[in-house]
């Protein structure tokens, strides 16, 4: 190609660059220095990607050329700053286009930076190359025909200029339309009208729930789980196996809840949806005519707990429970509302381009504050409901307070670091996940627990390995006591003193004698008391059992009979509510308890003894085997047949501990009865 269309080329090309380099600049600086979340802001961030798409395309052949052109000439600094030029552009270009196809990701933040640092660099450095041309142009070529710069045709810097304004123009065009047709996020009405409030006036009670501006939300603010799988489809998949996303779908709940809803009428749910079912709560619906969480298909029901009723909490007014937590819906992004899946993949595309205001309205600081968890895991029942008065019921956050995992407890683990609810509950796991931090990881959504029922139910079975995997990391800790006993003597014939070295006697029982063993279970690991949560309806329990040598059973408490039922005089962890006629409140209808007749728990940090006793028999072959095991399930057996109806199945249990002695038996001799029978004489 020759000089002369080599430059003609060149032209063609310029106009049309430096327009775009010029509005490219501009958008991306302002993005930058303008602070705050604004309809103009986002409008500018899809023109700045859009420009910047548009310049890496054109910048490409107008390079080409340029390089060509001026290949011949010898001006060592112009050549260094183009070469640097082109350094910038690739990455800028790069950087841009992963940011527009990727999103800017936590764990990928350099991108970002680099992207704002070889951008400005860009800019700078042209201004300096600009500057490097005309200080080293020969003066002829100055005067010449062509001029300082041949490549820009007559009035381009005036074609730009109107083009900038043009491009200005249609981003405030389009964000005063927009603000035109949009009216935002403001408070809804309630879903059922007319709405009853039998408990008050505060439309949520006997629920603790507040909102940032005291009303109802747009169940498409709080109903919108699926669009955060979207992008978080790691964490989405993890929270669909967990007990949070089956709160209200689970069969006891909806079992107990319609129960409630018949006794109480369906504004009395309030009570149990804040936390089970927050949609049907803050949307308006538990109103005569309305649907509560329990009911299959609604969105209430299918979420449960959804993304934006955890992640939409900012503030907590208390830590004494029953949902006592302040919603704050997030701030909406362009066309978060619509149903065009074009103009919702914009609205993706927006949030992943800029998420700073996403993260804000997601990533509050209380929600890593054990507190977050308190708002639920702690429960209260006031007069208003049960028709008695305020009783404390489950308290799981204040057990940890307690604890020695808190770091506000006197009794701290020596040199122990303070360990939140989420550190146990929700461990870090490598995830792909755009919020992973910059080591790929995120806080599990799994959020496994005690719940063995639900993963079991629903065919989950890794859902139900990660619970158990929970439940057996030596959070119970189980040691049988070894007895001792009076007449336990050493040998005195001669022997090697060696042989001596030993501080006890092996201990043993004779036949036909009465034994004696202590079991003791450590709560060394659970952060609040064990068993902790609905401790009415599930079962922790300690099975004891004694054989001999030929397998025979000598002694047992605590078996599973062949129906599913644990031995009733087992020792068990547990409470037992009663009603104010003092008869058992074995079915969770919570709003009939007043109060407790029995509750045994072992807070953390703690142990509990159980003592047992029982008579070896004659039969006996040495030695007794004594294994005690601490078993867990989640339901007992009464509470699952009722509540599961038939959906119920046998529940294994989870063994939690276990530890095992090995006693031997001995014959008592003649010899020594007759002495013994003769001293008593």
């Amino acid at each position: 190609m020759k000089k002369n269309d080599l430059l003609e080329s060149e032209r063609s090309y310029s106009g049309a660059v430096n327009a775009i380099i010029i509005a490219v600049s501009l958008t991306g600086f302002a993005t930058f220095f303008v602070k705050g979340f604004h309809i103009w802001e986002q409008w500018t961030v899809l023109g700045h990607m859009l420009l910047g798409c548009a310049l890496s395309l054109i910048l490409v052949p107008y390079l080409y050329l340029h390089f060509r052109r001026t290949q011949a000439f010898r001006r060592a600094g112009l050549l260094f700053s183009g070469i640097v030029l082109a350094l910038l552009f690739i990455a800028c270009a790069l950087t841009g286009w992963q940011m527009a196809l990727i999103g800017l990701r936590e764990d990928a933040e350099w991108i970002y930076t680099l992207h704002a640092i070889a951008s400005t660099s860009f800019v700078l450095i042209i201004v300096l190359h600009v500057f490097l041309h005309v200080a080293f142009l020969p003066e002829h070529r100055k005067k010449s025909s062509a001029g300082t710069f041949p490549s820009i045709k007559a009035n381009m810097w005036k074609h730009a200029a109107v083009s900038n304004l043009c491009i200005q123009g249609l981003i405030f065009a389009a964000t005063f339309a927009y603000m035109a047709i949009y009216t935002g996020n403001q408070m809804a009405d309630a879903a059922i009208q007319p709405y009853q409030t039998p408990y008050g006036e505060h439309p949520f009670r006997p629920s603790q729930t507040e909102t940032s501006h005291g009303g109802f939300v747009h169940e498409s603010d709080i109903a919108n789980s699926q669009k955060c799988i979207e992008c978080h489809t790691d964490i989405g998949e993890q929270w669909l196996s967990s007990t949070h996303q089956q709160a209200a779908s689970d069969p006891t709940y909806v079992t107990n809840i319609t129960l409630l809803a018949e006794k109480k009428g369906i504004e009395a749910t309030r009570y149990c949806e804040g936390c089970h079912a927050p949609v049907a709560l803050l949307t308006g619906q538990l109103t005569e005519g309305g649907e509560h969480g329990g009911i299959s298909g609604t969105p209430a029901n299918t979420h449960g707990i959804s993304c934006m009723s955890c992640h939409g909490v900012k503030n907590i007014p208390h830590i004494k429970g029953v949902a006592s937590y302040e919603f704050t819906p997030a701030q909406a992004y362009l066309f978060s509302d619509t149903d065009s899946p074009w103009l919702a993949e914009v609205n993706s595309r927006l949030i992943e381009l800029s998420p700073t205001q996403h993260k804000n309205d997601v990533g509050h600081d209380i929600i890593s504050d054990p507190k977050s968890c308190a708002v639920c895991h702690t429960q209260f029942m006031d007069k208003d409901l049960n028709d008695w008065g305020w009783i404390q019921m489950q308290d799981d956050y204040g057990a940890w307070l307690n604890s020695p995992y808190s770091g506000q407890h006197e009794q701290n683990f020596s040199e122990s670091e303070k360990v939140r609810c989420q550190d146990c509950h929700m461990p870090l796991v490598k995830s792909n996940d755009p919020s992973a931090d910059k080591n790929g990881m995120v806080r599990s959504h799994h959020f496994a627990a005690a719940n063995t029922f639900l993963p079991l139910l629903r065919g989950d079975k890794k859902q139900f390995e990660a619970v158990k995997a929970f439940l057996q990391e030596d959070k119970i800790r189980v040691s049988i006591d070894k007895p001792s006993r009076n007449d336990l003597v050493q040998s005195t014939s001669f022997m090697n003193e060696e042989l001596r070295d030993s501080s006890e006697a092996s201990m043993f029982y004779y036949l036909g004698e009465e034994a004696k063993i202590s079991v003791v279970v450590s709560n060394q690991g659970v952060g609040h008391n064990f068993p902790a949560g609905t401790i009415d309806i599930n079962q922790a329990w300690i099975d004891f059992s004694v054989t001999d040598s030929a397998g025979r059973e000598v002694f047992r408490s605590g078996a599973i009979s062949k129906g599913g039922y644990v031995d009733e005089d087992a020792y068990f962890y547990r409470s037992k509510p009663i009603d104010r006629h003092g008869q058992l409140v074995w079915k969770h209808d919570l709003f009939n308890m007043v109060g407790s007749s029995f509750k045994r728990v072992i807070p953390a940090g703690e142990s509990d003894v159980a003592n047992y006793k029982f008579t070896v028999p004659s039969w006996a072959k040495s030695p007794l085997t004594i294994v005690a095991t601490v078993r867990y399930r989640k339901l007992n057996n009464d509470y699952a047949k009722w509540a599961l109806k038939d959906k119920y199945f046998d529940i294994p249990p989870i063994d939690m501990g276990w530890d095992s002695l090995s006693l031997p038996v001995k014959l008592r001799k003649e010899v020594e009865q007759l002495e013994s029978r003769a001293s008593s004489e």
